[in-house]
């Protein structure tokens, strides 16, 4: 799976949460920070996290979750990581 095809699968998570600002979703890139760029509360993340989970049918670990970043990359990079463990 190509890094650019999680992008677009995040950014179509993303377009489900109400607390996002729709139009910021045009330009999300690796860099692009959750909490930062897209002002998405840190309560959300973890219906983000669990809605990619489902979306690119990996489970992802509880210490995975715990220490994640609040990048694009950061997201992106653990869904590799767990489709590789898998």
């Amino acid at each position: 799976m190509e890094r650019q095809e999680i992008i677009d699968g995040l950014v179509e998570i993303l377009k489900t949460v109400r607390t996002i600002d729709q139009d910021k979703l045009v330009a999300v890139t690796e860099e692009t920070d959750f909490i930062a760029d897209l002002n998405t509360p840190s309560t959300e993340m973890i219906n983000i996290a669990a809605k990619a989970e489902q979306k690119f049918d990996v489970e992802f670990e509880d210490d995975d979750i715990d220490g994640l970043g609040s990048t694009v990359k950061d997201i992106v990079d653990l869904i590799l990581r767990t489709k590789e463990r898998a």
